[in-house]
Order: structure tokens, then C-alpha cells, then sequence
């Protein structure tokens, strides 16, 4: 399989397309990110990410939304392309290939690649059309998407419980981590996309499987596919 080059380590290739003010929002506190991470999900933000990169296939991935790094050691042997609009975040990353570009605007060659995970990026984006789209065209055939992202609970009580908890804890947490309107943002985000079942639907890829994760099923993976 023929690999365009690979940047070096200090230096992540850079796209016009890059978003900036996705960057803006978490740049600013990159290097407390993971550990933040790892409060706001108990912990088990890791087995999150090991469960749903099993369903990626081998070959040449695409980390859309990859941040720090924190999915590389899921990947395994796996070509990682890490792609993130936030140079202070991918400065972090060790992964093989760094591009600091937007989801809407995948600066690569038609189907590029064997694979695409994401990880709780999806409710950042400013387009999820735009970026399903884009996700499509740079995926071989019988390439696969593994998303894993946030969203409220199911259940109408476990929804009010969860909503009601998280209005407290999270801004909690971006206070203690001197990022308090991050923070709110990412509460807020949880009511701003439908559940993946209704979001994934009917787009360019195929939805093969969704699944609930975490307290009250807050957490959700899905498996899309191109034909």
C-alpha cells in the first residue's frame, strides 16, 4: 500500500481547511485535557476506546478529532494518520502522520484510507453532513467508521436525571480546570445532536451497529460502513 509522507513528529502538516475556532476551544488547555477526560468519565474513557476500535479494519486509519493521542495505543499495528484543527493538542500526539485540519474539509486524496475513528468529536463539528460526506469519499470501499461520542440517555427519566447531574459536575470540573466556558459548552452540547441511531441514518454510510456505554448509556458507539 503506497503511503503519501509522513511529517516529522515536531512539525504536524497544517491544512488551510484547519477550523480555528475548533482549535481556540481546546488549545488552551491541552495539556490537561486527558487527565480531564479521564474525571469527567470515571475512568473509562480507555475502555471506551478499546471496544470500539475493535470493529476498525487493519491498514492505513484516520483519527478524526485525535487530539492527544489518547486512542493511539487502541490501534495497535494499525498506519495512524492523527488529524485535529488544535496544533497545541496534536503537538502532544505520537502518532506516525499529524494534520491539523477540520472534519469538514479531510484534506486527502479519494479513498485514502482503510478506516476512520472518532472519538467524541462528532458534537464539535460544525457540519456532521459535511463531515459524513467527507468521511465517504476519502474511505475505500468496505471501509469502516467507528464513531464514539456523548449523549444523553435514552429514557426520558435517565435523560432528566443525567441532564439535571451534568448541569452541576461539568462546569464543576472546567472551573477546576480554569476552563469554565469549554466546559459549559460541552454540557450544553450533550442536547445538540439527535441520538446516533436518528443522526446516522440515512447518510452516505451505512449504519451497522450502535451501542450504550458509560452511566445511564451516556456514552455510544456506532459502526458505519461504505459499500
Amino acid at each position: 500500500m503506497t503511503r503519501s509522507p509522513v511529517p516529522s513528529p515536531q512539525s504536524p502538516a497544517r491544512s488551510e481547511a484547519a477550523g480555528a475556532a475548533g482549535a481556540a476551544v481546546f488549545s488552551d488547555i491541552a495539556d490537561r485535557y486527558d487527565r480531564l477526560n479521564t474525571i469527567l468519565s470515571f475512568g473509562r474513557d480507555k475502555a471506551w476506546r478499546e471496544r470500539a476500535a475493535a470493529f476498525l479494519p487493519a491498514g492505513h486509519l484516520l483519527d478524526l478529532g485525535a487530539g492527544t493521542g489518547a486512542g493511539n495505543p487502541a490501534f495497535g499495528e494499525r498506519f495512524i494518520t492523527a488529524l485535529d484543527p488544535s496544533l497545541p493538542m496534536l503537538a502532544r500526539n505520537d502518532a506516525g502522520r499529524r494534520v491539523a485540519a477540520a472534519g469538514e474539509h479531510l484534506p486527502f486524496a479519494d479513498e485514502a484510507f482503510d478506516g476512520v475513528f472518532s472519538a467524541f468529536v462528532f458534537r464539535n463539528l460544525t457540519s456532521v453532513a459535511d463531515t459524513l460526506a467527507e468521511i465517504h469519499r476519502i474511505l475505500r470501499p468496505l471501509g469502516v467508521a467507528v464513531i464514539v461520542d456523548l449523549s444523553r440517555p435514552i429514557g426520558k427519566m435517565q435523560r432528566e436525571l443525567h441532564r439535571a447531574g451534568s448541569a452541576i459536575f461539568v462546569p464543576l470540573v472546567g472551573r477546576l480546570a480554569g476552563a469554565p466556558g469549554e466546559y459549559r459548552y460541552l454540557d450544553e452540547s450533550l442536547d445538540k445532536l439527535p441520538p446516533p441511531e436518528e443522526l446516522y441514518s440515512g447518510g452516505p454510510l451505512e449504519l451497522d451497529r450502535t451501542w450504550r456505554m458509560g452511566p445511564f448509556g451516556f456514552v455510544y458507539g456506532a459502526v458505519l460502513k461504505k459499500s
